[in-house]
């Protein structure tokens, strides 16, 4: 710790320095006594006083993932990927939130007047709820991930954005699903619901009622403001630290059943083993550098803070450790902020860069004592279950970036 915060009280020091060398030139007064310089002014309209936009300046874009356009020729959406490489914190901005649709979607234009979600089943009482009685009853706020299973890396990727960018993290507000469905009035035998939202493609997903029970949200806002019309407008399902595709938008209908339920989702993504389910339902710990990460420069050698991205579906994160030797020695990182439970967590490290040829790494570990595993270790893993020689369902393993000795950075997969 004491090495820590000399390397940075050091390099505060030539900061400042470097500061005191700047002229205030570049700023001056005119006859007037006006201040004068460089700087343009951005004119107010009516558009900016009512909803405001970014500066110009910032660029960040979402891309189209997994080789599918988006839009398509017919105007369908696909997945697209969050720009991971220039976020800071751990908020994903709504518009920047990744998006994943059932098998490509149109995006429903849903009046929120007209909604209604229905509760039916093996219940007591079947209800029927407008957006309106769902913002009267008690709410809850949570900051949580959500993460698509396609969400993997190979040596064909290039940047952070093309192997994690099907993650966001968002403070969600709603109702508790156990709130209405404790008014509903679960009959014995009830083990699971089958949750549907509004889609061409008619999206819907089986889930056990311990989970519904639990922690899940019926989701009307999305940072601040209603979820946006990608991320489910009006109302979306939320289950926290469960695999992206049980996260159902426009959400309708919810129909608590006697047994599981193999819906258009569920398709693919069902296995008949019960360890490799529980794998594809809960994400594992997971972790990115994403500065400096694929498609980056390092202009020289010298002070940089290594800044990156963990989570885990099985709770908070407990540590992360970095390595910049390939693996061969870890040192922990320091967790910025609090790390909420499934919940994107900002890790930081202080790293002084010799100029030679590295390779940088993070390793995750959450409250249960899950580690983060090495990509070897995954492919041994899913060999043993008949896939030799690659990842399947979540894939959580470590992420290698190598820095080449003129600065630029590059995924290390072999």
């Amino acid at each position: 710790m004491g090495s820590k915060r000399s390397d940075r009280r050091e390099f505060l020091k030539r900061g400042v320095a470097l500061a005191g060398g700047v002229t205030l030139g570049a700023v001056a007064k005119s006859a007037s006594g006006q201040l004068e310089g460089p700087e343009a002014f951005i004119q107010g309209t009516d558009e900016l006083v009512g909803y405001g936009k970014r500066s110009s300046y910032v660029t960040s874009v979402r891309i189209p993932h997994g080789g599918r356009a988006s839009p398509d020729t017919f105007g369908l959406d696909f997945h697209i990927a969050a720009p991971l490489q220039d976020s800071v914190g751990v908020i994903t901005p709504s518009s920047l939130h990744y998006m994943g649709t059932t098998r490509g979607s149109f995006v429903p234009d849903i009046d929120p007047e007209k909604h209604r979600l229905m509760i039916h089943g093996m219940v007591d009482n079947p209800l029927v709820f407008t957006m309106e009685e769902l913002k009267r009853l008690p709410s809850v706020t949570r900051m949580h991930f959500i993460e698509c299973a396609g969400n993997r890396a190979n040596r064909r990727h290039r940047t952070v954005q093309e192997t994690h960018g099907m993650t966001s993290c968002a403070e969600w507000t709603g109702v508790l699903l156990s709130t209405l469905l404790k008014e509903a009035g679960v009959q014995d035998g009830g083990d699971w619901i089958v949750a549907e939202g509004v889609e061409n493609v008619v999206g819907a997903s089986s889930i056990h009622m311990a989970k519904a029970m639990d922690d899940c949200i019926v989701c009307y806002g999305m940072n601040g403001e209603a979820v946006r019309p990608q991320q489910g407008f009006p109302l979306r399902l939320l289950v926290p630290g469960f695999e992206g595709i049980l996260n159902v938008k426009w959400l309708r209908r919810i129909k608590v059943v006697d047994q599981f339920y193999m819906t258009y989702n569920d398709y693919g993504h069902l296995r008949q083993d019960s360890d490799d389910a529980a794998l594809g339902m809960q994400i594992g710990p997971k972790s990115v550098i994403t500065y400096p990460s694929g498609g980056q420069q390092l202009p020289g050698r010298g002070f940089y803070e290594v800044s990156g991205l963990a989570w885990s579906g099985g709770g908070a994160v407990a540590r992360v450790e970095v390595t910049t030797d390939g693996g061969r020695s870890w040192v922990d990182a320091e967790i910025r902020g609090t790390a909420h439970p499934m919940a994107h967590t900002r890790f930081t490290f202080n790293w002084e860069w010799d100029g030679q040829e590295c390779e940088l790494q993070s390793r995750c570990t959450d409250v249960l004592g899950s580690v983060q595993p090495s990509r070897v270790q995954a492919i041994e893993y899913w060999t043993q279950r008949g896939q030799p020689a690659r990842v399947k369902g979540q894939d959580n393993s470590i992420q290698p970036w190598r820095v080449e000795s003129d600065g630029s950075v590059h995924n290390a997969i072999s």
